[in-house]
């Protein structure tokens, strides 16, 4: 059974008009690994209350002296809760949770995203790239329009600087301004253009589960083993 473990919050950051991050300091480390998250208990009474607890993935790679979690504010009770928050609140987590992981030995892998699943794939590429592992990545990143980009100044960062990492974004509502964002949904042909050798990589598939199940479809078009595409749900989010 995960630990339980308060934390003391102490920032908030925008990661795109909809979308933030909020940051928690650690006395002592959580020993997660990249791509797992953790259930937030605004009511650690009742653990079982799907209004004030809910999963989060962490946003921030391990090793950190805080942690980060970042979601899609709505207008929920949980939402307004974890928006609410001032520095110095104190909020109770229990973690880790998730097998969706990343391993060290993994030397070429791809990510199907859409939307808020890209929290778990921002720790992930943090981790590689700060480990400075040999580890080669395509990102397939998909949103309704490019106002909802989250993390895409990071995201541009780290594909600027390293040889290793390349991210494809894709806009579903409209046709993109900006020359590098693809117009349309991830896609096979899209996909097996871009990567050639998609049959020797890991799969990472994390989101809503009609855009994991439609992606999990994609795999399998294109001839990816099925124990080579790892996947996690987001329910109740």
């Amino acid at each position: 059974m995960p630990e339980i473990i308060n934390l003391e919050f102490y920032q908030k950051i925008q990661r795109s008009a909809s979308v933030k991050s909020f940051r928690f300091y650690l006395k002592n480390p959580i020993n997660f690994i990249p791509g797992q998250f953790a259930k937030i208990l605004f009511d650690k009474d009742n653990i079982s209350d799907k209004e004030l607890n809910k999963y989060l993935s962490f946003s921030a790679s391990p090793g950190k002296n805080y942690i980060e979690f970042t979601k899609k504010l709505s207008q929920s009770e949980f939402s307004k809760k974890l928006d609410s928050l001032n520095k110095k609140d104190r909020v109770f987590i229990q973690a880790p949770l998730g097998n969706c992981t990343f391993k060290d030995e993994y030397k070429k892998i791809a990510f199907l995203i859409g939307g808020i699943g890209i929290t778990p794939v921002i720790s992930i590429i943090e981790y590689i790239v700060g480990r400075k592992l040999n580890t080669n990545l395509v990102l397939f990143y998909s949103n309704r329009t490019d106002k909802e980009i989250a993390f895409k100044r990071e995201l541009d960062n780290w594909q600027k600087n390293n040889q290793n990492v390349k991210i494809i974004y894709t806009i579903t509502d409209f046709q993109p301004k900006d020359s590098k964002i693809k117009k349309g949904h991830i896609d096979e042909e899209m996909v097996s253009e871009t990567i050639k050798n998609y049959e020797e990589r890991i799969f990472f598939i994390y989101g809503p589960p009609g855009m994991v199940s439609s992606m999990v479809k994609l795999c399998s078009n294109i001839g990816c083993r099925s124990d080579r595409v790892k996947k996690e749900r987001f329910i109740g989010y």
